[in-house]
């Protein structure tokens, strides 16, 4: 809709195909501090020239750690589960040519594509504000994608390390299935919900699952990281579908694919729209100045032409000092149009693109925090429940992951048109 044509390409001097896109929940647009290399808020996974992807392939039940570290230093890919301390089982993984593999985690070395680390909502993450202690494991998950139509792509639990292994230790939960293959969660698990009716403004949410290294669908476990695995759910699958939400424990990603992209706004129809609301020259109601929403790319500076709203009300006036009550909290202002008494803060417009599910005038902002999109969007963040710490789940603003309130965790915008 918004793209240019997006053919399959073959010639070489063609784009390449897009499998899809992980975008980090939490960011609006790009990383505090920018985005560097293999650490961004956005990645797209296209088809490699030569293809990575690995099978499983010859079963070792080893006895000696002698044996088992013999095995994992052949310089194949394989996975050791370690099921007492005389006993391992290590599975080898052979080339396989039909699919690529990308690989998502808090490590920098070099088999991740993707670095992620945790989000701090609010999006205040500087480098004052580090984690001490990242719940993201450093080798999360893998990404497998068919290199050819309709490009399939599957998660599964855990990456591989420098030495292409994974090693689930003796504390892993993990287990022998029936067939006789070996299987395991990581200690904090890899969540995937797939919302109901792909990512559009008629989707509803899905329900949370556990993904397990072979990429198996479970129930979700008591708590995050409690040994006892969930319930096999045999009639879902690990494929991803446009809206598909991954949750690494300390981030949120959310894959869209290349189709769903191409029915998304782009950052240009996004800042069309901003024009537009700002040519339409909205007015504070009470000083009678005009108001603008920043440019896009000044999206952290609060601005003398800013637009601030109540967010019980949802009037947007200008920025004032007055309406302070000494019975509220210090936030809280009463609205000179309606009498509410609400938060009043700045608005933001939402510029990831990836986060809209409509091309739809940013009407509606997310509460508390004032981020701007369309309703449409508003609309279906607002009744997503993310996972929060290790066993909460709550609505969340996707440009910020500031937890939503109120009473719709959304509310439409009152603006004022001018008056001559």
């Amino acid at each position: 809709m918004f793209s240019p044509s997006q053919e399959e390409h073959c010639a070489p001097n063609k784009e390449p195909v897009k499998y899809g896109e992980l975008v980090v929940l939490g960011y609006n647009g790009s990383l505090p501090n920018g985005d560097r290399g293999r650490r961004k808020s956005r990645f797209a996974l296209y088809k490699r020239p030569k293809a990575n992807g690995v099978k499983p392939s010859t079963v070792h039940v080893i006895s000696t750690p002698q044996a088992s570290k013999a095995i994992s230093c052949k310089g194949q890919h394989s996975i050791s589960y370690t099921l007492s301390r005389n006993q391992t089982v290590v599975v080898e993984y052979t080339h396989d040519k039909d699919t690529d593999m990308f690989q998502v985690g808090r490590s920098t070395e070099s088999p991740i594509d993707f670095v992620v680390t945790d989000t701090i909502s609010g999006s205040q993450n500087n480098d004052e504000t580090q984690i001490t202690q990242s719940t993201i494991s450093r080798f999360a998950c893998r990404i497998v994608c068919d290199r050819s139509p309709p490009y399939t792509a599957r998660i599964f639990a855990a990456g591989f390390d420098s030495s292409k292994n994974i090693f689930l230790g003796e504390k892993a939960a993990k287990w022998k299935n029936p067939d006789g293959h070996m299987d395991g969660l990581t200690t904090n698990g890899v969540l995937v919900m797939h919302p109901k009716g792909g990512f559009t403004e008629e989707s509803k949410p899905g329900v949370w699952r556990e993904i397990s290294v072979c990429g198996d669908v479970y129930t979700l476990r008591e708590t995050r990281s409690a040994q006892q695995r969930g319930k096999l759910v045999e009639n879902e699958t690990n494929v991803l579908q446009d809206g598909s939400l991954i949750d690494l424990c300390g981030a949120t990603l959310l894959w869209r694919t290349a189709d769903g992209l191409f029915h998304t706004p782009t950052q240009k129809h996004i800042e069309a729209l901003r024009q537009e609301i700002n040519a339409a020259r909205p007015q504070c109601p009470v000083g009678l100045n005009t108001l603008a929403f920043p440019s896009i790319n000044r999206k952290d500076v609060v601005e003398e032409k800013q637009p601030w709203a109540y967010l019980s009300c949802g009037h947007v006036h200008g920025y004032h000092n007055w309406g302070h009550r000494s019975d509220t909290e210090a936030n809280e202002r009463e609205c000179p149009m309606c009498r509410t008494i609400g938060p009043y803060v700045p608005l933001w417009l939402g510029c990831e693109a990836g986060f809209y599910v409509d091309a739809g005038p940013p009407t509606h902002a997310f509460t508390p925090c004032g981020h701007v999109c369309s309703e449409k969007s508003a609309k279906y963040w607002s009744q997503i429940p993310l996972p929060h710490g290790t066993h909460a789940f709550h609505a969340a603003c996707p440009f910020c992951a500031t937890q939503l309130s109120g009473e719709h965790n959304c509310v439409k915008l009152i603006f004022q048109g001018p008056i001559d």
